[in-house]
């Protein structure tokens, strides 16, 4: 089977005289089915079978098996679980454990308010 051209490529406006710009694999996000670049989502594989059926993590990309892609916020990741999209994703039959996936992104999300760092916090005095 021939590859087809351009199916590794996003297309961006020809107004500015650039019609595509490579930028390497895409794939498509299971969680909000968003085609990005592979290299900005998280790859992830089943392990075991059965009962003991789990979803791993494989950021290095080196890990054997079917793997699909989600981007590592936890908003995808809930909406992949919402609709039950892991075990079309990676063709299963069972249910998974969700938990170590669940945990690998909880640890590389950026949080997205405010902190309890005190460096981060505004010095106000309200003598003034």
């Amino acid at each position: 089977m021939r590859q087809r051209r351009g199916t590794d490529r996003i297309r961006v406006r020809r107004d500015r005289g650039v019609d595509l710009v490579p930028v390497g694999p895409t794939r498509t996000c299971v969680g909000c089915r968003n085609r990005a670049p592979a290299a900005s989502l998280l790859r992830f594989v089943a392990a075991g079978s059965g009962v003991d059926l789990r979803l791993l993590p494989d950021p290095s990309r080196r890990l054997s098996g079917r793997g699909a892609h989600l981007h590592p916020d936890p908003a995808c990741f809930a909406q992949a679980e919402r609709r039950r999209a892991f075990g079309r994703a990676l063709r299963l039959t069972g249910v998974a454990d969700t938990e170590l996936l669940a945990e690998h992104i909880r640890s590389v999300s950026v949080p997205h308010g405010p902190t309890d760092d005190e460096a981060s916090a505004p010095r106000h005095d309200p003598a003034r």
